[in-house]
């Protein structure tokens, strides 16, 4: 723990500086897109409930997300040392951001039939669970490709994203929703994150592919 907070207040300390402020920046985009867009999912999944049974469901959907993107904080931190995986993880990010694209040229959002709302409070909060398993992953795969050389920026922007899915995410997927431009330049932030994520995943002198075939 003391360890968490030695990263956070150096990089909050060095955040005048370019990278570290480039990547707070990319790392606050990306958590503004995919809160909307995590909140738009999380509540098409709770929509036939009852509003008591809804509001669960969306709590037990934001307590998963932070536990989740925790886990897989750890976990992809320690796995963007590997040799291919940074460029890995580049291309899984190329995918998020083709998904993204796909949604918002089709007008935003999920097609009408795309998502049905749960019948039941077990099945909406088991689908809600399943749901954030995947989006917790994209979150931290961005913000971690985003922020690779600052490990407080990384976990600020993780404890950013739940809070802003608890909080402002209904706010947000409005706002979103009204000015699509926003959510034309989250995709280009998440696009430049993934190609960047790529390059060093091919020439970077520690993870780098073609470092094995020198």
């Amino acid at each position: 723990m003391g360890e968490i907070w030695q990263h956070i207040l150096s990089d909050m300390a060095n955040l005048g500086s370019p990278s570290a402020l480039a990547a707070f920046g990319q790392v606050l985009m990306i958590d503004i897109m995919l809160a909307g867009d995590n909140a738009i999912i999380v509540g098409a999944l709770a929509a036939g409930l009852d509003a008591g049974s809804r509001r669960k469901v969306i709590a037990i959907g934001i307590f998963a997300a932070l536990v989740l993107r925790i886990v897989f904080a750890l976990g992809v931190t320690q796995l963007l040392q590997v040799v291919g995986l940074v460029f890995a993880g580049g291309l899984l990010l190329l995918w998020v951001a083709w998904k993204m694209w796909r949604e918002l040229s089709r007008g935003g959002g999920h097609a009408p039939g795309e998502l049905k709302p749960a019948k039941s409070f077990a099945a909406a909060a088991w689908a809600v669970a399943v749901a954030d398993v995947s989006m917790s992953l994209d979150n931290v795969l961005a913000v971690a490709g985003a922020a690779r050389d600052h490990p407080g920026i990384l976990i600020i922007g993780l404890v950013l994203s739940v809070i802003l899915m608890g909080v402002a995410a209904n706010l947000l997927a409005r706002v979103i929703d009204r000015y699509r431009w926003i959510a034309y330049v989250g995709l280009l932030v998440i696009l430049y994150v993934a190609v960047k994520m790529i390059y060093d995943g091919l020439v970077h002198p520690g993870v780098g592919v073609l470092t094995i075939l020198h």
